[in-house]
């Protein structure tokens, strides 16, 4: 016989986890791509809450503008590729 139980969640407020420190030794290009993917997602994440869940409704200037509006550099042609990407899953 299956008993489900139940988990009850912690009432103190959310707290973000703490960061670590990246791994040393790794070819340089794996930083770059590793720091990309983390501005690619944080992107879509301010797009698709500002409205923009589609590919199509994501061109290189509204990104941009997203980027501008949340305090980041404005992402290359690549880092806006990923973006889309991550739109379209």
């Amino acid at each position: 016989m299956a008993v489900a139980t139940f988990t009850t969640l912690p009432l103190e407020p959310w707290k973000p986890l703490t960061k670590k420190p990246l791994p040393a030794g790794l070819p340089r290009e794996w930083y770059i791509t590793h720091n990309r993917r983390l501005k690619a997602m944080r992107l879509a994440i301010a797009l698709m809450d500002s409205g923009v869940y589609a590919p199509s409704q994501a061109d290189d200037a509204t990104i941009r503008t997203t980027a501008d509006r949340i305090g980041m550099h404005a992402p290359s042609g690549i880092t806006c590729r990923m973006v889309r990407t991550l739109l379209r899953r």
